[in-house]
């Protein structure tokens, strides 16, 4: 039921965190995964760990932000393993952090173009080729600020949010051809991006009161769902959000 064995699965920002946990995930259930990331190196990295664990993995270097990249990265996976059947998309920016009424065009912009636009253009580039085989899956990482008001990640909010119809539209657009479509909202976890939230203790101790289970999220506590997804065992589902949290949306707190 998730076994992944001949799949070629191409996941975005997996040079760490969440996208790392995700390929790694998948590549012990036997996927052969594409690590990208911005930087060529932590990508080569995580790919050769993966290697020597008896799976494989190549590293494709990409800035989701730009277009001529994202081609770049579509075409050489195809080129080097012929097919794309799975992709995550993980990557996304979120260059302010404050109120909506002091953001600029230019990080508004940045947010929407990068996480909203050029993920919609990856999909549109991606799923043409899972149609013609009757098989594919679309993984989109969005948020759980999608779901609750935020003072401070109002624009990233904003873009997660779209990321949950975008997979709802997709998910309609391409049924008939077998490509499921699905996103995951993870609450706080411990990545890079979310440092600054759970490094000072402060606003650690905050967190910690909104979270049923008493702790913030491991990057490889959203692995697991985004294999169940591109898995057997997801195949009856699509345009679906799941939440995982450790129970912070339903303990009523707010997301910063």
């Amino acid at each position: 039921m998730f076994d992944l064995t001949g799949k070629v699965a191409l996941i975005t920002g997996s040079s760490r965190g969440i996208g790392k946990a995700i390929a790694e995930a998948m590549a012990a259930a036997g996927a052969k995964v594409v690590i990208s990331s911005r930087k060529a190196e932590p990508c080569a990295a995580v790919a050769q760990v993966i290697c020597e664990s008896g799976a494989e993995a190549i590293a494709i270097p990409c800035n989701i932000s730009k277009r001529n990249e994202l081609e770049v990265l579509v075409d050489k996976t195809l080129a080097h393993w012929g097919q794309i059947d799975v992709l995550v998309c993980n990557a996304g920016i979120n260059p302010h952090h404050g109120p909506l009424r002091d953001i600029s065009d230019e990080a508004y912009d940045a947010i929407m173009n990068t996480n909203v636009k050029n993920t919609l253009w990856l999909c549109n580039r991606v799923i043409p080729q899972m149609a013609e085989r009757k098989d594919g899956v679309v993984i989109i990482v969005s948020s759980i600020a999608a779901l609750k008001g935020t003072r401070r990640l109002g624009a990233y909010a904003m873009s997660k949010a779209t990321h949950m119809q975008l997979a709802r539209n997709l998910a309609l657009e391409w049924g008939h051809a077998n490509v499921r479509v699905n996103c995951i909202a993870p609450g706080l976890v411990r990545t890079h991006m979310a440092r600054a939230l759970w490094e000072d203790p402060e606003n650690y101790a905050k967190a910690l009161k909104n979270y049923p289970l008493g702790r913030i999220g491991e990057p490889e506590d959203i692995a697991g769902a985004a294999v169940f997804l591109a898995a057997r065992a997801g195949s009856f589902i699509t345009g679906q959000t799941i939440v995982i949290d450790g129970g912070a949306t339903i303990a009523g707190g707010q997301y910063s």
